[in-house]
């Protein structure tokens, strides 16, 4: 009897624990957009999941301790190793260039042969495919992310308007519904809590009343507390579900499902 036949082996690598359930919601959106009808449909993901990468937002606001940059390529490393010809990371914070670029150079200097997915870059990627006639992003984050203007400086290159949250709004609601350790996201991720959920709520509603036309949940928290493609009104992106499609297409594009409507 012949085996049965298995997908080509190109194996996807996935950098986790930034946060933990970040990484779970990647491989679970990998499963999910993947078109199978048996396990053996399936394509080839490891995620290694490194609790000790130094938090991305600290070491950006503060500039304490040690760049997180040098464990991510570490992580890398050891993907590549085993096998993943391409890899992501499911925290939009670790792409601020302050990291990212640490990262990609050394890469670069040990002659790496892994594709890297940008999870900012992929999210640009399906705002001018999905809405040719975008004009105002509204953007939810990390202090972090925000302050070194992850998406804001990319997306207004390309020409959008970008709406963000005010410094006490963030601090008071994104920023706590994200860190509080009684019940943030990171403190709580299954299920999210209320509160955080309420808090993302009050920021989202503050982007539509200002004139955003779709909200990036620019956060890899952020999808696990909001769930709704639509909300206010408005589209949700969410940038895990956009890597996690580009990690099957930059490996095997022939099982990607179709993308439903936003």
């Amino acid at each position: 009897m012949q085996p049965e036949e298995t997908a080509p082996y190109k194996r996807i690598g996935i950098v986790g624990g930034m946060g933990p359930y970040a990484g779970l919601d990647l491989v679970k959106k990998v499963f999910d957009q993947t078109v199978a009808a048996r396990d053996q449909d399936h394509l080839d993901v490891i995620l290694l999941s490194t609790p000790s990468v130094p938090d991305r937002t600290r070491f950006l606001l503060e500039g304490k301790g040690e760049n997180p940059a040098h464990v991510i390529f570490q992580v890398l490393e050891s993907l590549e190793a085993s096998g993943a010809v391409v890899a992501g990371i499911p925290c939009n914070t670790a792409h601020s260039p302050r990291i990212l670029d640490v990262v990609l150079r050394e890469l670069t200097e040990t002659q790496s042969t892994l594709r890297f997915v940008s999870i900012i870059e992929e999210t640009i990627r399906h705002l001018r495919e999905r809405f040719p006639n975008l004009r105002t992003v509204g953007v939810l984050s990390t202090t972090g992310t925000l302050r070194t203007k992850v998406y804001s400086d990319p997306l207004r290159r390309h020409g959008y308007h970008v709406i963000e949250p005010g410094e006490a709004l963030q601090e008071e609601c994104v920023q706590k519904a994200i860190y509080d350790t009684t019940y943030g996201i990171k403190a709580e991720s299954n299920p999210v809590t209320a509160k955080a959920r309420s808090d993302i709520e009050r920021a989202l509603s503050y982007l539509k009343d200002e004139g955003a036309e779709v909200v990036v949940l620019g956060c890899t928290e952020l999808p696990l507390a909001i769930s709704d493609p639509l909300m206010f009104g408005l589209p949700m992106i969410d940038p895990t579900l956009l890597l996690a499609r580009a990690l099957i297409r930059e490996t095997h594009p022939e099982k990607l499902k179709p993308l439903g409507k936003t």
